[in-house]
């Protein structure tokens, strides 16, 4: 049986690797719309997986038993992904020093 953080890797490196196989199948694609069709992808794949099972005084479910609760989860995901990734500093961000 797979471990979760073996799957996790799995399902984050194929996304890595379509995004990047798109760019290079389609050289005039934009990578942003390829990010963000990936990223609207995600989040219909996350929202899915995430309905909750429908008895009220589930514990699994109560942080995502309602639809705001659910977009909380999701930016907080989000959030937590983001800035564990190395791309999330830039040399170039507006707010780097500069001497």
């Amino acid at each position: 049986m797979n471990e979760p953080e073996d799957i996790f890797d799995k399902a984050f490196q194929h996304v890595v690797e379509d995004g990047n196989q798109l760019a290079r199948a389609d050289q005039t694609a934009d990578v942003w719309d390829i990010a963000d069709g990936l990223l609207a992808g995600a989040i219909q794949y996350w929202l899915f997986t995430r309905q909750p099972c429908g008895d009220p005084a589930c514990e699994d479910c109560a942080m995502i038993s309602t639809a705001h609760l659910r977009i909380l989860e999701l930016q907080r995901l989000a959030r937590q992904f983001a800035e564990e990734s190395d791309y999330f500093h830039s040399p170039s961000d507006s707010d780097v020093g500069r001497a």
